[in-house]
This record gives C-alpha cells, structure tokens and sequence, in this order.
C-alpha cells in the first residue's frame, strides 16, 4: 500500500485544494500523512513515501520553501512528487515560460525581454503600440496593463530598472496609485476577520515582499478577443472553457466571467495543449489562448496549478484523441491517478469540502 504525505500550506493551514486531496487517498484506503517541513522529523518522513504533494502557489513564503524542498525529494530521495521538476521549474516565471516555448516553436504570443535599461530604451523608440506590459509572477491579471503611449512606455522601463516594483503595485494610468489601494483593501480584509474572528488565509498573514527590478517583459497586444480559452491538461486529459473579459477591459483572466459551452472550444487549442504537454513530460498545465490578427491561436500564458473548482465545473474532457468524455471531475483526483499510476482509484461523491 503507497503512502503519500502533503505538504501543509504557510501559517500551519490545511486549505480545501489540499484537502481533496486528502479525501481522495483515505477514501481509496491509501495512507496519508500532513506533513510540514518545519519539523525536525520532516525529512525521516519523506524517505518513507512513496509519493509527496506540495502544492505551491505564486507567493513568496511557499515559493521560497517549495524551490528548496521538491527538487532534493525528487532527485535526491527519489520521491515522485506533485508538481514535478518539468511540471514547474518555470510556473509564475513568463520569461522562462517564454523562452521555453519559443526554443520548441510552440505558438506563444510574441514577447520582448529586455535585461539592459539602455537596450529597452533604444527598443522602445520604434516598438509598436499599444503593448502589454507584465510582470513576471501574478495571477488574475494583477501585473498586468496595457501601455498606449511612449511616454507610458518609457516610465515603466525607467521604473523597473531604477526603483522597481512590487507585485500588484504596477503602475498605470487608469488605476490611481494601485499599491496604495491595494494596501487599503489588504488592511481592510485583515480589519474585517479579526473582528469576527474568521480565520485568515495564509496569503493574506504573509503578503509578496520581494521586488521586480532590473528586467522588462512587454508582449504583443493583440485586441479583438472578448474572451481567452483556457485549457488544462491533466495527463492526456484536456478540460476547457471560455472566460470572458471585464467590463471597458482587455483581460479575462481572473474575470470569473467562465462559460462552460463546449460547442465554443476551439479544438485547435485542445489539440496545441495535448501536444506542449506530452512534449515537454508536463504532470498538469493550464494554457490560455488568444487569436492572433490571422485567426490563429496562440497562448500567452502557462500555469501548473489553477481554480480547481474551475476544472470541476467542466461537463466532461477530451483525451489525446479527441474522444469526449463526459462527467465532473476534480483534478485532485486526476493528479493522484497518474501520480500514483492507479487508474482504478475512485472519485468519492462528497469532495465540496
């Protein structure tokens, strides 16, 4: 019988993502284990596994124990582990992803990294306008804003190789001082629980501190998309929907305006992700697609971890063949199949934790 043990989130929390989990293996008579790698015993628990989940997301308390922790259980103790090395050596990093895909031919919206302040100015005297600006970690479009002039253009260059910036501060001209509105509501939501007791989620006890300087990332706008389709790869699964973009805006992401028909999907799109995937050894990704000016389409994001909920919701995938499989699925359960290469593993009907 394998035994698997999950790494607990930041500020000792158990969220619902990594109780599903959880769910799943005791359901399935599997053994499990929490596991936090701030007990002396940690590592004597990890040579007993025969599988190890660390879910980690885009903020810099988990990132920094993540990157320290899941390459020495995969190759030191040979552990396999969710994600895996090729599954996330370039998650909440759009330059690595970038380079990545474009070394490949893979149809990635085209992108300009520059690493020189003099480089990006010298760039920036004939770059095509507008532009999207980005920084290189972020989720639901925080770091992301549209540059429509070249004076916009240069103060965002100046910025980020002179004071740099911090995540979801980024400066623009249609939001009034971001960081400081941020701080705002951050202060609020803390103010709020605290006074009703709630418990507070571990991303909002340990805010981003580090900062982005001494890079610029800028990539090809490409309008006339109300909405992006985001498809997620889970093996040779492939789960999809449309999201919709916001209201006198340019981004879906993180708009939660999600449409479920899959008579709108592009297989194209279905068909690119499959082939990224099971190239490049991926365990799970997410990609979000545009079209381009020729209709074609193209993705400009890449993610191993996403909304569960999201997937969920989807009536059915497709798999490598374009066979349609209906049905709702949480993509724990489909993780832990293909980690534990147990196809006859069951999916326990109550998972709304």
């Amino acid at each position: 019988m394998p035994k698997v043990g999950i790494h607990i989130d930041p500020g000792k929390q158990f969220v619902d993502y990594l109780k599903r989990y959880e769910i799943i293996l005791k359901e399935n008579g599997i053994d499990v284990i929490r596991m936090d790698s701030n007990d002396p015993k940690f590592w004597d628990q990890i040579k007993e596994l025969d599988a190890f989940i660390c879910r980690w997301s885009h903020y810099d308390v988990y990132r920094q124990r993540a990157k320290a922790i899941l390459p020495v259980v995969e190759e030191h103790y040979q552990v396999k582990c969710f994600p895996n090395n090729k599954t996330a050596w370039h998650y909440d990093d759009k330059i690595r992803q970038y380079y990545l895909t474009k070394a490949y031919g893979y149809p990635m919206i085209d992108s300009y990294i520059f690493w020189d302040r003099y480089a990006a100015i010298d760039w920036s005297k004939s770059a095509d306008l507008p532009i999207i600006f980005k920084l290189i970690g972020g989720a639901g479009s925080q770091n992301v804003i549209l540059i429509k002039t070249r004076s916009e253009l240069r103060s965002i260059i100046k910025t980020m190789f002179l004071k740099g910036v911090k995540d979801r501060h980024v400066p623009s001209s249609n939001t009034v001082a971001p960081g400081l509105i941020y701080q705002f509501k951050y202060w609020l939501y803390n103010k709020i629980n605290s006074a009703k007791k709630k418990d507070v989620s571990y991303w909002r006890l340990f805010p981003n501190w580090l900062k982005h300087k001494n890079y610029v990332y800028f990539q090809k706008y490409l309008p006339e998309n109300s909405f992006d389709i985001r498809i997620t790869t889970i093996g040779n699964r492939a789960f999809a929907f449309r999201r919709h973009v916001r209201k006198k805006d340019f981004r879906a992401s993180g708009s939660g305006k999600i449409d479920y028909d899959m008579n709108q999907i592009d297989t194209n799109c279905v068909k690119i992700a499959l082939k990224v995937s099971k190239e490049q050894g991926f365990q799970t990704m997410a990609y979000d697609f545009l079209y381009d000016e020729n209709k074609k389409p193209q993705f400009c994001e890449i993610s191993y971890t996403y909304m569960d909920s999201a997937v969920y919701n989807c009536p059915g995938y497709w798999d490598d063949e374009l066979n349609w499989h209906e049905g709702h699925y949480w993509p724990q359960y489909y993780h832990l199949v293909d980690l534990l290469e147990n196809p006859d593993l069951i999916q326990p009907d109550l998972l709304n934790v």
